[in-house]
């Protein structure tokens, strides 16, 4: 078969990545369920099955340059980063005609969360593939330095920074071997906030340079864990939340109010709308991007592509 005749043959068929839950023993279950939606709903598709993280960038770039317009990822908030990544490094130029699903999988999927899909409604995620109702989304990205390299990582979510970023950590490793009702989780989670640890951080939003000591920073295309809860990735604009030290009962405060979604009335945070952000100095604080740790040098830009990814909907 030549090459033409591979990328006709690969544009109504669904490229599947499959990204198991790690540490469950019966991993290969959850895929068996959604194997037999999809023969049922007698999808065509291509499957891949990949237990290492870093090879889900690769996996995806793979689909989208053998001619795949429709990219579907299953598994939870870094998979669907890494998809993303390998989607936007393809040596496509032009994305117009390729579209983005999401099935939820793992320990949550925050980013599917949005869009009213849980790790349960697998079916539901696969009826929308099918009918596949697009909306243009933004793509946001950090252009940063690796050692003496230029890079750029885009996200769906969030840039998290300092403690927020620490937690996104602790949550991930505990709940990946652990479970996140392992005592560990809990009690690695209630410690890190107890220190409420400081960065001296150099930043500037709009206009307002900011050089001060900071426990968390939040630019958020979407709610961003929590702490951007009016963000939506459809509206051209990052949200940032700028979280300064409060006091123990006012952390605790700060927590409930996470939790109810209303983070921003804290007196602690302070809120942003923006274009831009431009990072000139940590102090070494962890950085993830959608969960995914960075190992970078200052200075980095936080940027967004508005209205550039097709991604499908639920109605």
């Amino acid at each position: 078969m030549d090459d033409k005749a591979t990328i006709k043959s690969t544009r109504d068929r669904w490229g599947i990545v499959y990204v198991p839950m790690a540490g469950v023993r019966k991993k290969h279950r959850r895929w068996h369920q959604i194997k037999e939606y999809l023969e049922i709903k007698k999808v065509q598709y291509d499957y891949i099955q990949s237990e290492d993280y870093g090879a889900v960038e690769r996996l995806t770039r793979m689909y989208v340059e053998n001619g795949y317009k429709t990219i579907v990822i299953v598994g939870g908030d870094m998979a669907v980063n890494d998809a993303l990544n390998g989607i936007m490094s393809s040596s496509v130029e032009n994305l117009d005609d390729i579209s983005f699903g999401i099935i939820a999988n793992g320990i949550g999927n925050d980013f599917a969360d949005f869009w009213g899909l849980g790790v349960e409604d697998y079916k539901r995620a696969i009826d929308c593939i099918i009918k596949g109702t697009r909306r243009k989304i933004d793509v946001g990205y950090c252009s940063y330095m690796d050692g003496n390299v230029a890079l750029k990582r885009y996200f769906l979510m969030a840039v998290n920074i300092g403690l927020g970023a620490e937690a996104i950590k602790i949550s991930d490793e505990c709940k990946r071997y652990w479970g996140k009702r392992n005592p560990t989780y809990i009690v690695s989670l209630l410690r890190l906030f107890m220190r409420r640890k400081q960065y001296k951080m150099h930043l500037k939003v709009n206009d307002e340079i900011l050089n001060d000591r900071l426990m968390t920073v939040c630019v958020g295309n979407s709610r961003g864990y929590g702490l951007t809860p009016s963000a939506v990735p459809y509206n051209g604009w990052l949200d940032v939340s700028v979280v300064y030290r409060p006091e123990l009962k006012q952390m605790i405060q700060g927590l409930w109010m996470l939790l109810r979604g209303h983070i921003l009335n804290h007196k602690q945070v302070k809120p942003y709308r923006t274009k831009r952000v431009t990072i000139y100095d940590t102090e070494g604080a962890s950085i993830c991007v959608d969960g995914r740790t960075l190992d970078y040098k200052c200075p980095l830009e936080i940027s967004l592509m508005p209205e550039f990814l097709n991604f499908i909907v639920p109605d």
